[in-house]
């Protein structure tokens, strides 16, 4: 049996549990207190040392949570660790402490559970921003990659700004749209995002403003602010980013840049105008302001092809070009685009092989090879037919379940519809509920915080049954949430 010799000092201003935990640790450490060797009984030790019997659990408690200590019912407390021991099984790390560091900010808690829900094979995915696995182009496909063994020397690393060929064939491509780049002004990357990404690592100091529509995708990532950027929202209206406040804002924001999605807007659906655009040009010409241009749904047109891109009509090198082909063919091969000056290009080329060392080989030479082809223009006009159907069977189905509930506009391209809910309810509750119900959504205050009585839909990734199932089964939700 172990002697207790010692009594803590009630003097003093450390805890008396405290003192007894420390008295006890130096005995095991120092080998005094060998492993195997039994405590005394905790009533024993309180009166040994003059304390309460509830003192002496507190000490026990944490060293048994530190492994020193182990207790069992009916053989008492013992030893289990000693200073051997303890010098070979230190602690694991606080990787939690590391992951609440990290600069990154984390996802939104919506979009991180829409993240996990969208791989649900029961879910009707009624926010997805991606052509469905139906139109998928699978012979195509097959052809493009049987066609790639006689093109590829090897698969090593591309130069810094991609593959030449691919950079070629886009070259040729933006020609037909308007926009006069040569190779060596473009820029491959592995889509959109990455672009915006070492724009933001590239380009911009910490503390900058960035101009954008309100709402807009930005809002749902933390690229920016991650990188210590602030993000101004500018009003919309059915021809696209409001101009005027523009020149309002400039100086008072201090806005290093503005970002816009000209073609069927993310998540609006709204076409600017052409004569918006010539209008946004020329302000943020006089005003100094570059712009992103996001036209990554640009080719995705279902009335009539739209205005010329904003790049295509900029003169003095102010426009960023983004486009991808994420929306278009496959969002798998992440293969993108940034178009713009050269030395702009050469610095995100530097960022970029830095970060990643390149873009994939085989996706560069496959979407060359679609360019090339002319496979990509094929299958443009089959996903225009089929997005067409999608969006009158939405849109069918909007009249007949939710003309009393809500008011939309007909997008003219792309994947989505801006839907108002009119009665008020919480959107939290809504997208909670509809997960019960098997529908995932996407919310509209992701992209816009005050957006709380907005959805917005897509009809570009559920099957054709699912669409108007799930647009009913959506109104059913509502309707029970206000009844």
């Amino acid at each position: 049996m172990i002697e207790v010799d010692w009594k803590p000092d009630k003097s003093s201003p450390i805890p008396l549990y405290i003192q007894i935990k420390e008295y006890i640790k130096e005995k095991i450490e120092t080998g005094e207190w060998t492993v195997g060797m039994k405590i005394p009984p905790q009533r024993t030790l309180a009166q040994a040392w003059g304390v309460n019997r509830s003192t002496v659990v507190a000490a026990l408690e944490e060293l048994t949570a530190e492994g020193l200590l182990e207790g069992k019912s009916g053989s008492g407390t013992k030893v289990i660790n000693n200073t051997w021991s303890l010098m070979t099984s230190t602690p694991p790390p606080d990787w939690n402490s590391y992951v609440q560091a990290g600069s990154h900010y984390p996802n939104l808690p919506t979009i991180q559970e829409i993240n996990k829900a969208e791989f649900d094979p029961a879910i009707i995915r009624l926010g997805t921003g991606e052509l469905s696995p139906d139109l998928f182009p699978r012979e195509m496909m097959k052809q493009v990659f049987k066609r790639l063994p006689d093109r590829i020397d090897s698969l090593g690393y591309e130069e810094p700004k991609g593959l030449l060929f691919l950079r070629e064939q886009l070259s040729g491509y933006l020609k037909t749209i308007g926009i006069e780049a040569s190779p060596s002004s473009i820029l491959i990357v592995s889509g959109a995002l990455q672009a915006l990404q070492l724009i933001s690592l590239g380009l911009l100091q910490r503390g900058a403003t960035i101009f954008l529509e309100k709402p807009s995708y930005l809002y749902s990532l933390h690229v920016f602010q991650s990188a210590g950027m602030r993000l101004f929202g500018l009003p919309l209206d059915e021809d696209g980013v409001q101009i005027k406040t523009i020149t309002e804002q400039k100086k008072r924001q201090n806005a290093s840049l503005l970002y816009t999605i000209p073609s069927f807007h993310n998540p609006t659906g709204i076409l600017m105008s052409e004569e918006r655009r010539r209008e946004l040009i020329d302000v943020c010409e006089q005003e100094q302001l570059p712009i992103i241009e996001d036209d990554v749904y640009r080719e995705l047109w279902l009335d009539s092809p739209p205005p010329p891109p904003l790049k295509a009509i900029d003169k003095n090198g102010l426009v960023l070009y983004l486009g991808s082909m994420s929306k278009t063919l496959s969002p798998g091969l992440r293969i993108g685009w940034v178009v713009g000056p050269k030395p702009v290009i050469e610095r995100l080329a530097d960022i970029k092989m830095q970060t990643d060392y390149g873009s994939s080989s085989l996706s560069q030479w496959a979407v060359a090879e679609w360019l090339s082809s002319g496979f990509y223009h094929q299958h443009l006009e089959e996903v225009r037919k089929e997005l067409k159907i999608r969006r009158e069977i939405m849109i069918d189905s909007l009249q007949r379940y939710f003309s009393d509930i809500a008011t939309w506009s007909v997008p003219k391209g792309g994947f989505y519809i801006w839907l108002r809910l009119l009665p008020s309810l919480s959107i939290k509750e809504l997208f909670e509920k509809a997960l019960e119900r098997g529908i995932l959504l996407n919310p509209g205050n992701v992209y816009d915080q005050h957006a709380t009585q907005y959805l917005r839909l897509s009809y570009s990734y559920a099957s054709l049954a699912d669409l108007e199932k799930g647009i009913f089964r959506l109104s059913e939700v509502i309707r029970q949430l206000i009844s």
